[in-house]
């Protein structure tokens, strides 16, 4: 197969149009192009009167793909991706603990290679978990088990399941191909910034579960780890418990894929003295925009095309302090929501479904924090940090899950707002007009404040008085690093525990979380040879 590079197709193309050019960038006639299909796909809107987009084209032909190559600018000959799936040895089936991204692939290599594994996940299934999700948000009560956070999926399951990733990671393609396989839209294996959306994310993860226990596995929901047993530094057992009734379970490989919001968890592990230590993250607030306005700032004349859909943006500064400050997980066409999993405590987050065509597009709005900023210095202050500021927010809403939103104008003027402009929240079950400077530390109010100015200079229209900010973001990435070996994947206390994933520390999204899944239960297979 070859592969052409940096290849401009215009908006409006179809399976003609991406022939005919493969045929003119390698010189040839479009009738020795066999096929033709995408295998990377980006806009390239910097000049806002030519938007474009710019590919990778795979091409079969015929006759000799060396005689072409040499004519041929930006080609080389590629292998289609293919992972091999190790194949297990024997031995007590591994337990993951999670059903995120990060435990899903790992259950599923693990249990492609025919071990058996058994899936822990305090949350409850997709289905029984969108319906308390949707409870809560038309003003039930909270379900502290099952919200945006716990359940089948993970946290992504409710966000816009963006697979953007800074890995380079070869596993990154078979998480995608995993994912088409079971439902995702197929350009997820093409579009430079994919995405899957939390309406087909739904459908997607419940049927990889299905896979996993036609292969063989268990998937035990409403079933959370309550603790581990480790005999001469290796782990030996770990114990369950499912509506009061506790489970031992005996294993010596388990995958610590809890994700970045199961505290309690934390906590447990750090009384058995389980090494690990507090980590940066980030915290701050949705920002909401019109989204025909982004789409303007972004595309200009083109906003709007069909081909194009809801334009996402990335941007960061460094405040006058010297604190990153960033926009992320960017939902075009989306919702703020609320993301909440503890009593008292109000966090949001942002979601789209797979059309992007909501009226507003949102992001969170972000400042670095470090250890520094913690009180006290043991690992789980920085989690203390958080539920501190969730704790704030509650209580500025009205201490009964209403978000306190706030207009930029007024936030930078440091005063609440009383109205709304062009921009209606749309975070449920409620909101109130508050001052967001009253319960972040002065250091995030100033980043932020400081970075919505910029960044108004970089996309028109991003710093408007009219747009709308919702607070508090706290969970850009998990608080705490459970320590492991680089080498082995394995805690450096306990041999056979694999702290995974973005909870442990190892990764920052649905893609590099997967990996990380998957890298672990290679590990776990490995071992098993030894049987």
């Amino acid at each position: 197969m070859i592969r052409i590079n940096n290849v401009k197709i215009p908006l409006d193309c179809d399976d003609k149009t991406l022939k005919a050019a493969a045929a003119k960038e390698l010189h040839t006639d479009s009738s020795a192009i066999k096929t033709v299909s995408l295998f990377r796909r980006s806009v390239d809107a910097r000049k806002k009167d030519n938007i474009f987009f710019l590919c990778s084209l795979d091409v079969e032909i015929t006759g000799s793909e060396d005689k072409i190559i040499k004519k041929a600018k930006n080609a080389s000959k590629v292998k289609p991706y293919s992972y091999s799936v190790p194949k297990w040895q024997g031995g007590a089936s591994p337990v993951v603990v999670g059903f995120g991204p990060a435990g899903m692939f790992a259950a599923l290599v693990l249990a492609q290679s025919g071990a058996k594994p058994i899936v822990l996940e305090r949350g409850r299934d997709v289905d029984s978990r969108t319906a308390d999700v949707d409870s809560f948000w038309k003003g039930g009560a909270i379900n502290t088990e099952s919200n945006v956070q716990f359940g089948e999926g993970g946290a992504g399951t409710f966000s816009d399941g963006k697979l953007n990733t800074g890995t380079k990671d070869i596993r990154q393609r078979k998480v995608l191909e995993e994912f088409v396989f079971h439902g995702a839209p197929d350009e997820i294996l093409y579009n430079a910034k994919p995405h899957i959306g939390t309406d087909k994310l739904k459908t997607t993860v419940k049927n990889l579960r299905e896979d996993i226990i036609a292969l063989g596995g268990t998937v035990m929901f409403e079933t959370k780890l309550t603790g581990f047993e480790a005999k001469d530094g290796k782990i030996s057992a770990v114990f369950a418990e499912k509506h009061g009734k506790k489970e031992r379970i005996d294993t010596d490989s388990v995958i610590l894929a809890i994700g970045h919001s199961a505290r309690d968890t934390f906590e447990m592990l750090y009384d058995k003295k389980l090494p690990m230590e507090a980590k940066p993250f980030s915290v701050g607030a949705r920002i909401e925009h019109l989204r025909e306005k982004i789409d303007r700032a972004q595309y200009g004349r083109f906003a709007g095309h069909k081909n194009l859909g809801a334009a996402p943006y990335k941007m960061n500064v460094t405040s006058t302090d010297g604190r990153g400050v960033y926009t992320f997980c960017m939902c075009p066409g989306g919702k703020v929501v609320n993301a909440s999993s503890e009593e008292g405590k109000l966090v949001t987050n942002g979601m789209s479904e797979f059309a992007r065509n909501d009226r507003n597009s949102n992001a969170a709005l972000l400042v670095g924090v470090s250890p520094k900023d913690f009180a006290g210095d043991i690992p789980l202050a920085g989690m203390y940090y958080q539920r501190d500021l969730e704790e704030k927010a509650f209580l500025l809403g009205g201490g009964d899950f209403t978000a306190p939103v706030q207009r930029v104008e007024d936030f930078i003027n440091d005063k609440a707002s009383s109205r709304l402009g062009e921009v209606t929240p749309s975070i449920s079950p409620g909101y109130s007009f508050q001052n967001l400077n009253r319960i972040l530390p002065d250091y995030v109010s100033l980043g932020m404040k400081q970075a919505i100015i910029e960044m108004g200079k970089k996309l028109k229209g991003f710093d408007d008085g009219d747009a709308l900010l919702t607070g508090v973001e706290t969970r850009s990435s998990s608080p705490v690093r459970i320590l492991r070996n680089n080498d082995t994947l394995q805690s450096v206390a306990v041999q056979g525990l694999y702290p995974c994933g973005e909870g442990a520390g190892y990764a920052g999204g649905i893609i590099s979380a997967a990996v990380d899944g998957i890298k672990c239960a290679e590990k776990i297979i490995e071992k098993s040879t030894s049987y």
